[in-house]
């Protein structure tokens, strides 16, 4: 009997130890990264950096190739266990001169970039009547007759939210814009700048076609000449406008995923991954998108080898290749780890500026929310709250829950991010130095946690792909 009671102890002792997703010694030494990281300024000398010795980082360019050297040697520096390169092959697209301005009835210029993937106007430039769409639907609907010959203007603002959640009814367009106006007859695009500003500021981005349908030139207008040619397209309806572009395609290239790894004491073949992008658009110097990023998580790695105490799981730090023209480095990453994803304990990406970071949500299976309450007890005294378990984890690591793997979403307050996005005005001077640091320290105890957690987080919910 006395045997069976001792037995029935020690068994609920295990089960207790168990259920506690972090064991007494992981979140003492939690605390103690905590006080380092907020001392530390070591994300920001990152971000300087990047921005400075590297500054724009187009995909395919010289510059690109620049930062994954940078980028290389950053690692090896830090002292990283594992530190290495695997090739991505990426489109080589460079802006070139674009200019716009209108003709008649009011001659005046206009602040316009090329979309990224953009073709080239023919030489000499296209001069057309403009007419105006105030969302792609509109443009979808309308009479073909009404398109014809004509440049395309869709003028669809976007509204401004913590969140961002403003992006997704109005970047479509960006996207698609081109084609839909094509399909029409429409000679070119003029795409009012995805953006919560009105800085005279143009805001790039990518756009696609498709192989049926014929290639006009797209470019974004800035929001105040939005505003100046729906003013003008008030008074008369034939406003005549010149659109030229030198958009080049210059083929293939090779560009990489930069990887650093700090390998797990008792379970290395585990693996937490905290990523963001290297690559950047080629108009500012990438400073919050994806600048901020690349320094997080960086940073994040390095506070937590300067403690010295290692990890049981292997903490990956992935900086992806390309993702402005399509996620191609995380598509690229999930293809050559394919058969290693379920070994992959869970996911997270710093891709929305430079925080603070205000909220975490999930997707992990329903038994493992408390070990995300648990979490979200030790990142509660940044300003974290627990949110809902639905995260797709950031733009690069989206391509990873279809698959199985577990995902955190550490969401950045981003109200004035649209601001700044893909245009000359993301540089250095943008970013806060303290909200920076609060989300450097949320991604260090993140990954710290998670990978010395005790809980499965998998199945994962369906993603519904």
């Amino acid at each position: 009997m006395l045997r069976a009671l001792s037995l029935i102890a020690a068994g609920l002792m295990v089960s207790s130890t168990l259920a506690q997703p972090f064991d007494t010694a992981t979140l003492k030494h939690s605390d103690a990264l905590r006080q380092h990281a907020e001392q530390s300024d070591a994300a920001w000398q990152v971000l300087e950096s990047l921005t400075t010795e590297v500054g724009p980082r187009l995909a395919g360019t010289e510059a690109d190739a620049r930062a994954v050297a940078w980028a290389k040697a950053r690692f090896e520096a830090m002292g990283f266990d594992a530190v290495r390169l695997e090739p991505v092959t990426v489109p080589h697209w460079e802006r070139g001169f674009a200019d716009a301005k209108v003709t008649l009835p009011f001659p005046q210029p206009l602040v316009i970039t090329a979309l990224g993937n953009s073709v080239a106007t023919p030489e000499g430039g296209i001069e057309a009547g403009i007419v105006r769409f105030a969302t792609l639907a509109d443009l979808q609907a309308a009479d073909p007759a009404q398109v014809k010959g004509k440049l395309v203007f869709i003028d669809h603002k976007m509204e401004r939210y913590k969140d961002g959640r403003g992006y997704g009814p109005v970047v479509k367009a960006r996207g698609i814009g081109a084609v839909e106006a094509a399909k029409k007859g429409a000679v070119g695009l003029l795409l009012r700048s995805v953006s919560t500003s009105s800085h005279r500021f143009a805001h790039t981005g990518v756009m696609r076609y498709v192989d049926d349908v014929a290639r006009i030139p797209a470019a974004a207008i800035s929001p105040p000449d939005a505003d100046q040619l729906t003013r003008m397209l008030a008074r008369q309806d034939d406003i005549q406008v010149k659109l030229e572009l030198e958009a080049m395609d210059k083929g293939k290239s090779t560009s990489y995923n930069v990887i650093g790894e700090i390998r797990g004491a008792s379970k290395p073949e585990e693996i937490v991954l905290i990523g963001a992008h290297l690559d950047s658009w080629d108009e500012g110097t990438g400073a919050l998108d994806d600048g901020a990023g690349v320094a997080i998580v960086t940073a994040a790695a390095e506070h937590i080898m300067a403690l010295k105490q290692r990890p049981e799981r292997t903490i990956r730090v992935v900086l992806y290749a390309a993702e402005e023209i399509g996620l191609i480095g995380a598509k690229a990453y999930r293809d050559a780890h394919q058969d290693k994803l379920d070994q992959h304990y869970i996911a997270a990406e710093a891709d929305f500026g430079a925080g603070p970071i205000y909220r975490l949500d999930s997707r992990v299976n329903e038994t493992a929310r408390p070990a995300m309450e648990a979490l979200v007890e030790q990142l509660a005294p940044l300003g974290v709250s627990l949110g809902h378990n639905q995260s797709w984890g950031g733009p690069d690591v989206s391509v990873l829950p279809p698959l199985g793997v577990p995902v955190a979403g550490l969401n950045m307050d981003g109200t004035d991010y649209f601001d700044y996005h893909h245009t000359p005005d993301d540089t250095l001077d943008k970013v806060k130095p303290e909200s920076l640091k609060q989300s450097t320290t949320v991604y260090t105890l993140f990954a710290w946690l998670m990978a010395n957690a005790n809980s499965e987080l998998r199945p994962i919910p369906p993603t519904g792909n």
